[in-house]
């Protein structure tokens, strides 16, 4: 179980802190169970009532400073999506993000830039399928590497690039 204070990613919502363990009484509702009470980063008047037992929506601490920098450091050799299928891409994306896998959310940016550039390369523009995804991806990875090393979310695609670069 999580805490009172800590910071999740709770799947597709970003990263999340918990700010309440209740029960909730709401009809229909199993008065016994648990529930985490969320504030999504995102959206501080925002809240999300989450089952403690819930199997359905992937649910993680945030990662370390040193899990953070270990993981910048690795992300040139994280592969790509092999996308075998194109009508199977948007499903392979929105599962990669549902994962809550730090690891996914690269492989889907690094997909997605390369088919940007060979796009642009083209003469074409990015689809807005691959757009959504990329920007999603994005946000998720931005969203918990800025509060593990306290920079602002803006500025994390500069910062990744630049300690690569290093």
């Amino acid at each position: 179980m999580f805490e009172v204070g800590e910071y999740i990613v709770y799947g597709c919502k970003g990263v999340c802190q918990v700010e309440e363990i209740t029960h909730i009484d709401i009809p229909g509702s199993n008065k016994d169970r648990l529930y985490y009470v969320l504030a999504p980063l995102e959206d501080r008047n925002g809240k999300i009532y989450a089952p403690t037992d819930n199997a359905k929506v992937a649910m993680r601490k945030v990662i370390t400073r040193q899990e953070a920098e270990q993981l910048i450091e690795e992300m040139p050799q994280i592969e790509e999506l092999w996308v075998v299928n194109e009508k199977q891409r948007e499903l392979q994306y929105k599962e990669a993000l549902k994962t809550c896998d730090f690891r996914a959310w690269i492989s889907i940016i690094k997909t997605l830039y390369f088919r940007k550039k060979e796009r642009i390369a083209q003469g074409k523009k990015i689809t807005s399928l691959d757009e959504r995804y990329l920007k999603a991806a994005e946000n998720e990875l931005y969203g918990e590497l800025s509060l593990i090393l306290g920079l602002p979310k803006s500025q994390m695609e500069d910062f990744i690039c630049r300690k690569l670069e290093a």
